[in-house]
């Protein structure tokens, strides 16, 4: 979606003149390396019409933009409009008693709209236009959105509840274990996973001042100490090896700015109150600590807000797969959109409760006349005309497969191969191909456990990551899962394939692409619980099969461990259900896996045709060269340590 930008890298040249300027451009109060100087020439605004009370002298002075302002201790002082609730330096209010900050508000407070103004104050609303005195002193209207913000904070808090996780939080879980996480560029389909850049460790940002004794918000610059993902461990700037107020944020949230944005848009810079007395100048300081630092690009908020614009609209039609009858689909329409991921709901729900999640570029989700064009069977709905408001989702926007070509050489009904099973998602099995469809679609079936009607057939695509040849399992070191009820143990393909007179799928019609994904063994992610696709999950990359990633759910046994494709929708960087505001499920605690693990272990005995999850379909794959008939050698696989590069699976034996 975008290009790839570099860190903004900060210069500073170092005339006395240019050095003063960009002293100022860094937005700092003078206040805190420049009390003594002189201030009388400042003491009102030329754009003020009416003079302002002359300030306490026991209060710190701050000057900015040729005025000077005093930020008042928090008590002596202040006070609050009764009519409107604006808060702000008593002596800029009106009338004797300073109960009002206009003569508007004054005014208003007999009149029969006393009743709803405080009704609004109560509930956190903002103050109303009228206090037209307090928008002339700038010092006031700082308080004033200092107020608004710490409303929108318990506004954001009452929020983030609803979405939060009671006791677990990435950074403790990554500083108290020294994990670490999967970058963001390892996920392509993630907000900014083609546009991440160079962020990395010691890239300077400027956040919030949390060590501030003022009123008002203002902001430091910090430093990138540690990255998980979007989640940044970040130290304020003069802490030097100091961790003690080290604090974990996301880099993509809305507080989190390139240096220079606080001079850009007029907001203070203000070095932590723990750290004040080190430095007499700050300024100086900041210069040459910034001096060849790297920062973030100034439009990166944008590219994040654009990353994250999804072309899915609730109302949308689409097709996708039946979880009850996994060789056909329905027609279901999207419910909502969170983060590119879709609730869809099945058109014939009556109560629009029967509904399945996955990603909008998910490969078990088409446009509407795909089963048609391909021959893949399709449920019609008992609804015979379109619901209101209900439309078509353009075809263009689902994942496109690779082109194939079914010409020549070509898989057939009846050839074995090896593939994930749909249900058991922790396992390879011994599969057979049951039915050729077109553009390269197969009906796949697990052999010993096929329904006899062929309802829990499922439909792979010829390059799909989710399919491999005969010997795959063997070669890399995988158990291979034998036919259920199969006794010649252990299994052996070549009396397999004699006893039941069948061939293997040709090698060379698998695709054998591995990109240079950048995972590593021990990584960690979020990753959808395929097997219960609503839920995104704690997770663990435990083995590394070229392109194949093993993922393992923190807290539970390795039963519950799933195969997934390391291009696949469903894994994520570390923060990005805080980014999005999904739910994401914290490590399973010694109680609820016992509570569960009954349940759950009779569900997988018994291996219910109902699915919930995901095939892994992407367009890059495994593709070998295995001819019916010939001798070969099998190369040994790569390691669970290799990740990246390409790499043939099979080499055919020379004369």
């Amino acid at each position: 979606m975008f290009g790839k930008f570099s860190s903004k890298r900060l210069t500073i040249e170092h005339s006395s003149q240019s050095e003063r300027i960009r002293r100022d451009s860094f937005g700092m109060f003078d206040g805190y390396d420049s009390c003594s100087e002189d201030t009388s020439s400042s003491s009102s605004s030329e754009e003020s019409e009416e003079e302002v009370a002359p300030l306490p002298s026991n209060l710190p002075i701050i000057k900015n933009n040729g005025q000077v302002y005093t930020y008042p201790d928090g008590k002596s002082g202040m006070a609050t409009c009764e009519m409107c609730g604006m808060v702000g330096v008593r002596d800029a209010f009106y009338s004797k008693t300073k109960r009002f900050c206009s003569v508007s508000c004054s005014r208003s407070y007999s009149s029969n709209s006393k009743k709803a103004s405080i009704l609004a104050r109560l509930q956190g609303k903002p103050p109303t236009k009228k206090a037209k005195v307090l928008q002339k002193q700038p010092l006031v209207a700082k308080l004033a959105a200092y107020a608004q913000y710490q409303a929108t904070l318990q506004n954001q808090a009452k929020t983030k509840a609803a979405v939060s996780m009671e006791g677990f939080s990435w950074g403790n879980y990554i500083n108290s274990n020294s994990f670490i996480a999967a970058p963001v560029t390892c996920f392509k389909h993630a907000p900014m996973g083609t546009c991440w850049g160079d962020i990395s460790e010691n890239v300077r940002v400027e956040v919030p001042n949390t060590d501030c004794s003022l009123p008002t918000k203002v902001f430091w610059i910090a430093g990138i100490v540690k990255l998980a993902g979007y989640n940044a461990l970040l130290r304020y700037e003069g802490f030097e090896n100091d961790s003690g107020l080290d604090f974990w944020c996301n880099i993509c949230g809305s507080d989190i700015h390139p240096v220079g944005w606080c001079a850009a848009s007029g907001k203070p810079l203000v070095p932590p109150r723990t750290i004040q007395h080190k430095y007499t100048n700050w300024k100086a300081f900041l210069v040459k600590r910034l001096t060849g630092a790297k920062t973030l690009p100034p439009d990166f908020s944008q590219k994040v807000s654009e990353s994250m614009q999804y072309p899915f609209k609730p109302c949308m039609r689409v097709e996708v797969v039946d979880k009850r009858h996994l060789c056909r689909t329905r027609v279901a329409v999207v419910e909502s959109v969170i983060g590119g991921r879709l609730r869809l709901v099945y058109e014939d729900s009556e109560d629009r409760t029967d509904d399945f999640w996955c990603h909008m570029h998910s490969p078990l989700i088409h446009h509407i006349g795909w089963s048609r064009s391909i021959g893949h069977r399709f449920k019609r709905s008992d609804i015979t005309k379109k619901q209101d408001g209900h439309f078509d989702t353009p075809p263009h926007l689902f994942a496109k497969v690779k082109e194939v070509d079914q010409s020549g050489e070509w898989f057939k009904e009846g050839m074995k191969l090896e593939a994930i099973d749909p249900l058991n998602l922790s396992t390879i099995c011994v599969a057979t191909i049951r039915k050729v469809l077109a553009d390269g679609f197969l009906m796949i079936g697990i052999d010993g456990s096929e329904a006899a009607d062929g309802s829990d057939w499922f439909c792979y695509h010829a390059t799909s990551p989710s399919i491999f040849p005969v010997g795959f399992c063997e070669i890399n070191m995988i158990e291979l899962t034998p036919p259920r009820g199969y006794t010649k143990l252990p299994f052996k393909w070549f009396d397999y394939l004699r006893e039941t007179g069948s061939i293997a799928a040709p090698v060379k019609l698998f695709n054998k692409d591995v990109p240079n994904h950048g995972f590593r063994v021990g990584m960690k992610l979020e990753a959808v619980d395929l097997m219960e696709p609503r839920l995104i999950c704690v997770a663990t990359v435990t083995r590394i099969i070229h392109r194949l990633l093993r993922i393992h759910f923190d807290g539970w046994e390795e039963e519950y461990d799933q195969w997934v494709d390391c291009e696949s929708p469903d894994l994520y960087p570390v923060g990005w259900c805080q980014l999005t505001g999904y739910q994401l499920q914290p490590p399973a605690s010694q109680s609820s896996r016992e509570s569960q693990s009954g349940s759950s272990k009779q569900k997988k005995k018994a291996k219910s045709q109902q699915y919930k999850g995901h095939k892994k379909m992407t367009t890059l794959q495994l593709k070998e060269e295995l001819i019916d008939g010939e001798d070969y050698n099998f190369l040994q696989g790569a390691s669970d340590q290799e990740s990246n590069g390409s790499a043939n699976f099979y080499i055919k034996q020379e004369p």
